[in-house]
């Protein structure tokens, strides 16, 4: 398994996609998983996956550690994997979807949740589901369906909100629901790792009232167990390299 990963400045970011890595060869010791990095840090895709091929490898599974759909799924990795498969024409990748949109995932933003104190599926709570934002329409519109999904779960309200690209931003929404008479609103943020984003809406949404701002999903069992999920997908549904 070819675990690609946004990659960031921040070491914190790394250090959580190695401990998530390390949950998921816990999971399937069976399975060498390793991890790439589409910006930022080493290696990347092209250099991990050529180390495979020049290692004698003739296969691998390429799972992008994205939470949605967007530019680095549609351009970047299949650009990555058709210049491997180009260099490489014997080595077979196939390639898992991206993490979100999953319920697995939704367990794993409530998990953190707790970790910050939230009880989950509070009715006096509501709730500002956070991604990074993406020029990508559809994959703030995922965001949304996920909020729209979550609201049921006993919540007195949730909500999409955008670290960037687009609004609202954290802070509004908070505000927002303030102002709408909600007790108390907590922030989920919908991020693999903690960095710069995670920072960013931490400090914004506590400025704006929220009580309580969950923790990036880093290792959490859930997402763990997605990763192990995706990546049998992909082993029972071979698909092309240029496929994400």
């Amino acid at each position: 398994m070819a675990a690609v990963a946004h990659g960031s400045r921040d070491p914190r970011a790394a250090a959580t996609v190695t401990a998530l890595l390390d949950a998921v060869r816990a999971l399937r010791p069976d399975v060498p998983v390793h991890a790439a990095f589409l910006d930022h840090a080493a290696p990347t895709p092209d250099r991990l996956l050529d180390g495979l091929a020049r290692d004698g490898h003739g296969a691998a599974v390429v799972l992008p550690l994205l939470l949605t759909a967007a530019y680095h799924s549609k351009t970047d990795l299949p650009g990555a994997l058709n210049r491997v498969r180009a260099r490489h024409p014997r080595l077979r990748l196939r390639t898992a979807d991206t993490l979100g949109p999953h319920p697995l995932l939704v367990r794993a933003l409530e998990r953190r949740l707790s970790d910050a104190g939230v009880e989950p599926g509070d009715p006096d709570t509501a709730v500002v589901v956070v991604s990074a934002g993406s020029s990508d329409a559809s994959a703030n519109a995922t965001i949304a369906r996920l909020a729209r999904e979550w609201r049921p779960r006993g919540w007195r309200d949730v909500v999409p909100a955008y670290a960037s690209a687009t609004g609202p931003k954290p802070g509004e929404a908070v505000a927002a629901l303030l102002e709408a008479g909600a007790p108390r609103v907590a922030v989920a943020s919908y991020f693999l790792a903690p960095g710069y984003f995670t920072d960013k809406v931490r400090d914004e949404a506590l400025a704006a009232g929220a009580a309580a701002v969950s923790p990036a999903l880093g290792a959490a069992p859930e997402v763990a167990h997605l990763i192990v999920h995706r990546y049998e997908q992909a082993c029972a549904t071979p698909r092309t390299a240029t496929a994400v």
